[in-house]
């Protein structure tokens, strides 16, 4: 019998790698995306003093999506995201993508963070 290959965990176990080398502080925060099957979380967050400085998601009234689990609400979050960044004045941090592959609707949040005004 074949063993069914359980994606999350290798997604997890992908992000502690990643996670050993990427550390954000305070003068370059790090910038974490998570995604689920309806929404798409991005939260800057720095690891020296364990806070989270900025958070947007599909799940903000403010975005009006009609759709949560397209790329176009990704690129919406990412372009909140970078807004709220840069209001509290953090333009340059370290993209930690969560062992997701850079491809679709991790890519669209990070270009729409670009496009705003985020530099990594």
């Amino acid at each position: 019998m074949l063993k069914k290959i359980n994606k999350n965990e290798n997604r997890k176990a992908r992000h502690s790698r990643v996670r050993k080398k990427i550390e954000g502080t305070s003068a370059k925060p790090r910038l974490n995306v998570y995604r689920s099957g309806k929404h798409i979380y991005a939260q800057i967050i720095d690891d020296t003093t364990k806070s989270t400085l900025a958070s947007a998601s599909t799940l903000d009234k403010s975005l009006e999506l009609t759709s949560t689990s397209n790329k176009e609400a990704a690129k919406k979050v990412g372009a909140s995201i970078a807004k709220k960044a840069l209001e509290k004045n953090v333009e340059n941090v370290v993209f930690d993508r969560s062992g997701y592959i850079y491809h679709g609707r991790i890519k669209e949040l990070a270009e729409g963070a670009r496009e705003a005004g985020l530099k990594f």
